[in-house]
């Protein structure tokens, strides 16, 4: 995930946004499999700095110090920051849009898979015409699989001809 000034961004912001619908919150662990609340409980003393130290090495600095000042544990307490940690592993944020369609990496909807050849990519309504790549309705995750779509439906069309 990256934070830009314009918003959330990156592989996985890109991921869910495919199935993400204007309005909906989304959850985000800023820690994954991490125990920040143990790293300030074994701290000599537990403040803000100790949750700061907590967080080192997996966000960045400014982040941290500017979600710490929205989210900080309402005391330093055990119960406190047990549940300040289900914060950090559950932060819910309510995006407010997308980018739009001028900066979508990949869209849905297209030609029905339905409706096409799963051998030739050809339409099985009008014989000769012929569906690949981002026009059918399949969408891949991120990391090159919508490539290998397009180029996997091209050369299966390519060979029916």
């Amino acid at each position: 995930m990256l934070i830009t000034h314009r918003g959330l961004s990156g592989p996985a912001i890109l991921q869910i946004s495919s199935y993400w619908k204007k309005g909906q919150p989304v959850q985000i662990d800023l820690a994954p499999d991490r125990k920040i609340a143990t790293t300030i409980r074994d701290s000599k003393v537990r403040n803000v700095t100790a949750a700061q130290k907590a967080f080192q090495g997996i966000l960045p600095k400014r982040f941290v110090e500017r979600w710490l000042e929205n989210n900080s544990p309402v005391a330093w307490n055990n119960d406190a920051l047990t549940n300040w940690e289900n914060l950090v592993h559950d932060w819910v944020i309510k995006p407010a849009d997308t980018e739009g369609y001028e900066k979508a990496e990949v869209t849905a909807g297209g030609v029905d898979t339905a409706e096409l050849s799963s051998r030739t990519m050809e339409c099985l309504k009008v014989k000769g015409l012929f569906f690949i790549g981002e026009v059918v309705d399949v969408t891949g995750h991120l990391g090159g699989f919508n490539f290998q779509w397009a180029w996997a439906s091209g050369a299966a069309a390519g060979r029916a001809l």
